[in-house]
């Protein structure tokens, strides 16, 4: 398994989509913040709006716009004019997902007008939906996101493979064949591991975990370390696995991670933990021996300092993952 894929895996990301809407003139939406482990996310499908995060800058997304909110903040979703609001809102279903729309109609995609106009299609047309987490075995890959994550598709031509993916979203929730949902859920999963890799392909994509991937010498050594938790690394060691010195690895990989690299081998260790925790039976010494401590009171005293818990209390505390999160 390749890098970012071990990476989302232990994130045990799952997607929910949880409805279309459709909107015309006018509109002005709240999100409220979502709770810890829960990551709200809008893919443009058609049109454009602007996005007004709580305490950040606005944003103005067009059709292929991925965006995601790490840590659930509130924002705002309103058109690109910042009118006024010429409808209220209603919500309906298209056999597929539940529709929001301030056109009139509540039921149905069928997309023409009431008013009689000729332009038949909506000013935005959003998926709205939601990954659903593990706050501890995520931290590694989800802290590491800019709050919020934007990935624009505009007019990029090496993004053809995501504006394929995008299309076919597009394409399964206009026609709604049977299976369309899960289809679509699905290809959510694959839009976000997409946009992950392009994001840590661009030139300021700045520090962290896919900063990391995209180098090619430092991403070696990030595969060793999440390949084998378990080992006594040391510097010089992961050097020779990115063909530097001991002092210019060190060095670089601060520059690049924004950690030292005894401390990212600490985070990849931890996420590993959390992993392990939740998805297995294996005691705290066995798990703790698995990342690298000779002792379950070492791996205690780390993971309590990492996750703010010990392994046992984070074992029993119920995760969002976990729940029917609708």
């Amino acid at each position: 398994m390749d890098t970012l894929s071990r990476l989302i895996d232990v994130a045990r990301l799952q997607a929910s989509l949880d409805l279309r809407c459709l909107l015309t003139g006018g509109f002005d939406i709240d999100h409220a913040p979502l709770e810890a482990g829960i990551a709200p996310f809008h893919l443009v499908l058609g049109g454009a709006c602007v996005v007004e995060p709580a305490g950040g800058a606005r944003l103005t997304l067009n059709a292929g716009d991925f965006l995601l909110f790490p840590r659930g903040v509130a924002h705002r979703l309103r058109d690109v004019g910042r009118g006024a609001v010429t409808a209220p809102l209603a919500s309906g279903h298209d056999g597929m997902l539940p529709v929001r729309r301030n056109d009139g109609r509540a039921e149905g995609l069928t997309e023409g007008r009431t008013d009689g106009r000729a332009d038949e299609r909506p000013d935005l047309d959003l998926l709205c939906g939601r990954f659903v987490y593990a706050p501890g075995s995520s931290a590694l890959l989800l802290d590491a996101l800019p709050d919020p994550f934007h990935v624009s598709l505009g007019g990029v031509p090496s993004l053809g493979a995501l504006q394929t993916l995008i299309a076919l979203m597009r394409d399964e929730a206009q026609h709604r064949q049977p299976g369309a949902l899960a289809i679509v859920t699905a290809l959510s999963q694959a839009l976000f591991a997409m946009a992950l890799r392009v994001h840590g392909e661009q030139p300021a994509s700045g520090s962290g975990v896919l900063a990391l991937l995209a180098d090619a010498r430092l991403g070696a050594s990030v595969q060793g370390m999440l390949s084998a938790p378990e080992r006594a690394w040391t510097i010089a060691e992961l050097g020779e696995l990115a063909a530097m010195s001991r002092a210019t690895y060190a060095r670089h990989f601060n520059e690049r991670a924004g950690m030292t690299v005894m401390d990212f081998l600490t985070q990849i260790r931890m996420t590993i933990a959390c992993d392990l925790l939740l998805r297995t039976q294996r005691s705290a010494a066995e798990i703790g021996e698995a990342v690298g401590y000779q002792s379950e009171a070492a791996f205690g005293k780390a993971f309590q300092q990492s996750v703010g818990v010990t392994p046992g209390r984070y074992r029993r505390q119920p995760q969002a993952s976990d729940q029917q999160v609708r």
